[in-house]
């Protein structure tokens, strides 16, 4: 477990506000209906650089504010309790781990450890929604998807291109950031 210094408390609060902002803004920034997240770099962030449990910290904070900024609303008409269940353990699991890819491998090389986290983090993200709309909203989806498959537009019309833009920032920038947070820490 990490060790909660000042400097580590600190980060976590900016990174917590940078969550906020982010999905504030990234709810603005749309893909067809659904947004394209950049929060999940953060949260990589937080999971790699101060611990486990921030990044679980900084992934539910993440589900609050998409519950809060109505980017699930679409969902919310549906099933109230279905969405709050799968929007904060989407965001939560997601943070949590992201900490755990991070710190089984960092002993290995920190790089590859950030790499891997920020690969898992959007894969739990999106992995997490499509149980939820398994579970929770198939009958609206089957509607949504207008006589397709139902599965193939969860797939093709709501994940496809977002989870592939999400992926790639994240891998991208997460490893950046935290090698650049590393450097200022020494």
């Amino acid at each position: 477990m990490s060790k909660m210094t000042t400097k580590n408390m600190v980060l976590a609060a900016i990174l917590t506000a940078l969550v906020v902002i982010l999905q504030f803004v990234g709810a603005t920034i749309k893909l067809g209906p659904f947004s394209i997240s950049t929060v999940l770099v953060p949260i990589v962030i937080g999971a790699a650089s101060c611990g486990i449990g921030i990044g679980a910290w900084l992934g539910f904070v993440f589900g609050v504010i998409v519950l809060w900024s109505g980017d699930a609303a679409a969902f919310l008409a549906v099933n109230v309790v279905g969405t709050i269940l799968t929007v904060l353990a989407k965001g939560t699991l997601c943070g949590l781990l992201a900490g755990v890819t991070y710190k089984a491998l960092e002993k290995t090389n920190k790089y590859v450890a950030v790499c891997a986290a920020a690969l898992v983090c959007p894969i739990v993200n999106t992995g997490v929604f499509v149980l939820g709309c398994f579970a929770f909203f198939m009958d609206t989806i089957t509607q949504w998807a207008g006589g397709t498959d139902a599965v193939q537009y969860i797939f093709v019309a709501m994940i496809g291109l977002n989870f592939l833009i999400e992926t790639l920032v994240n891998i991208v920038l997460s490893p950046v950031i935290v090698r650049l947070i590393d450097i200022r820490k020494k």
